[in-house]
């Protein structure tokens, strides 16, 4: 190095200008920010992921997070019989669930539209089921850790169905706060599995009103790269998880696939009448008045 004193005294070294435009060293550097953290359901645990590598698995049954973002509904099929030991990308899928993908390959598309789809009667999958399943990905933070932002991507048990006492699929839940002036960004939500579930399936309940610095730092997470980049419609993922031995399943489940992301098997439900609001959209509701201190005060536990 010919004189690592080049930019002393310099007054642009300390500039915004410099400070912006570290990125370009920091790729050349090799130092990536592309790091993934998710929150993976397998074998009925919430597993802190990062980069495909379990780090943590909690012991409890529930998680209190915020929802920073939500996207679109979305589907995915898997021909073939499941095998936890090989990861495959699905053979067809569709970020809106109207049609497929322009990236799914023409020799694996189901359909011309999901409508039409022979893996989205009912019977095509186990039971009474449909091969094609829902999902849906969401961009949370941990209570009290808004400095990392998660995917945690939900299945279809898990966005749809009836409520149960005071906890709810999450299509449930955002109605219920949007009945009570109450964006879901604005709020500790609490997802917690159903221990009467014979796969991964969760549900959702208030527990209390973000405090103003909390939601000006949720606010703020809305775009972050992090953010967008967890409510990505991506296909492909491994995850290297070390699992109990797996368990029968009930006829009531879908028939096992391949899975890209190795998350859970999801039990089919009936289509939906419509798509689930993007909590992303939530945050338009902010500057309305929020009186969840008294909603959450009033539930019924």
């Amino acid at each position: 190095m010919s004189d690592i004193k080049l930019f002393e005294g310099n007054p642009l070294a300390n500039s915004d200008l410099f400070k912006s435009l570290q990125g370009l060293n920091d790729t050349l550097g090799g130092n990536s920010f592309g790091t993934s953290r998710r929150i993976s359901l397998r074998g009925g645990k919430f597993r802190e992921m990062i980069n495909g590598e379990q780090v943590k698995v909690s012991k409890d049954d529930s998680m209190n997070i915020i929802v920073i973002a939500a996207a679109p509904i979305a589907r995915t099929f898997y021909e073939g019989t499941y095998n936890p030991d090989v990861v495959t990308p699905p053979t067809c899928w569709s970020s809106d669930t109207e049609k497929p993908d322009a990236d799914v390959p023409e020799d694996t598309r189901q359909a011309n539209r999901c409508g039409d789809c022979p893996q989205n009667i009912q019977g095509s999958g186990q039971g009474n089921s449909r091969a094609c399943r829902f999902s849906q990905r969401l961009a949370v933070v941990a209570e009290g850790q808004m400095d990392k932002v998660y995917q945690l991507q939900i299945a279809a048990t898990s966005i749809f169905g009836e409520a149960k006492g005071n906890q709810m699929p999450m299509q449930g839940y955002a109605r219920f706060l949007k009945a009570n002036n109450t964006p879901v960004i604005a709020v500790i939500t609490q997802m917690k599995f159903d221990e009467d579930a014979d796969v991964p399936k969760l549900y959702f309940s208030p527990v209390r009103p973000l405090d103003e610095n909390e939601l000006n730092k949720a606010v703020e997470l809305m775009q972050h790269e992090d953010t967008l980049k967890a409510i990505e419609h991506k296909v492909f993922q491994t995850d290297k998880v070390a699992l109990p031995e797996p368990v029968e399943e009930k006829v009531t489940s879908i028939k096992a696939k391949p899975k890209a992301e190795k998350v859970e098997v999801v039990e089919e439900v009936p289509e939906p009448e419509k798509k689930a609001t993007k909590g992303a959209k939530a945050a338009q509701d902010v500057d309305d008045e929020v009186d969840l201190a008294k909603l959450v005060s009033n539930w019924d536990d």
